[in-house]
């Protein structure tokens, strides 16, 4: 019991002293290194995303037909017309590869437009409440500049005007959901899923292991945490 007294006033020093260490951070500190993790983040994303393979390559995001429509592309390549899906599908994911290099601006503009009490709300929030605050913040915006890459890339495939044709039917019966039956919305909320993904990846990585982040700032801040 005499050993067991020292050891838990240890341990409450050791919680008072991570307690202190977060209220310790000034407003601008707190602010600044969540504006440097989310920067890094978006970075990486579309560094990883927006080259060539970036989705094709990439097992976890690589863009497929959805729902049915997916079973219906295996029953196709078994009928002969495999190479025309595996055009499709190909366009789809070069597609998503083109539009994502267009986000970084708008990116790293709601991250610049980050408040303090956005920063405290973050901070206080889950693994992937800075990532969270970049998609609310964002998504729209991006969205509008991926819809008219996305639909150019996807037009120039013959299959592409059938797709929308038959998944609007599909969807009419609940085939797939309504958001999937429009070929270059569907290749474009795609494309935003996995650049919000792999952005809350890195986030989750730097809160569990904060001497990844890329800035001394964003380290301090996450070792507070």
């Amino acid at each position: 019991m005499r050993r067991l007294v020292p050891l838990l006033a240890g341990l409450m020093l050791s919680a008072n002293a991570l307690a202190l260490a977060l209220a310790d951070l000034t407003q601008q500190d707190a602010s600044g290194g969540l504006k440097d993790t989310l920067s890094q983040g978006a970075q990486l994303a579309v560094q990883q995303l927006g080259r060539p393979g970036g989705f094709s390559n990439d097992p976890e995001r690589r863009i497929e037909l959805p729902g049915k429509l997916g079973k219906i592309a295996q029953t196709m390549k078994m009928m002969g017309m495999g190479s025309q899906v595996e055009q499709l599908e190909t366009r789809m994911n070069q597609a998503a590869e083109a539009a994502v290099p267009q986000a970084q601006a708008l990116l790293l503009d709601a991250v610049r437009r980050m408040t303090v009490t956005d920063a405290k709300a973050i901070l206080a929030g889950p693994q992937d409440a800075a990532t969270q605050y970049l998609d609310r913040s964002s998504r729209e915006q991006i969205r509008a500049r991926f819809l008219p890459i996305v639909k150019q890339a996807t037009d120039q495939v013959g299959l592409a005007q059938k797709y929308n044709a038959f998944a609007a039917q599909a969807a009419s019966f609940g085939a797939i959901d309504a958001k999937s039956a429009n070929l270059e919305g569907y290749v474009t909320d795609q494309a935003l899923d996995g650049l919000f993904e792999v952005i809350a990846a890195e986030e989750a990585k730097i809160r569990e292991n904060p001497a990844t982040a890329a800035t001394s700032l964003a380290k301090k801040v996450f070792g507070a945490l």
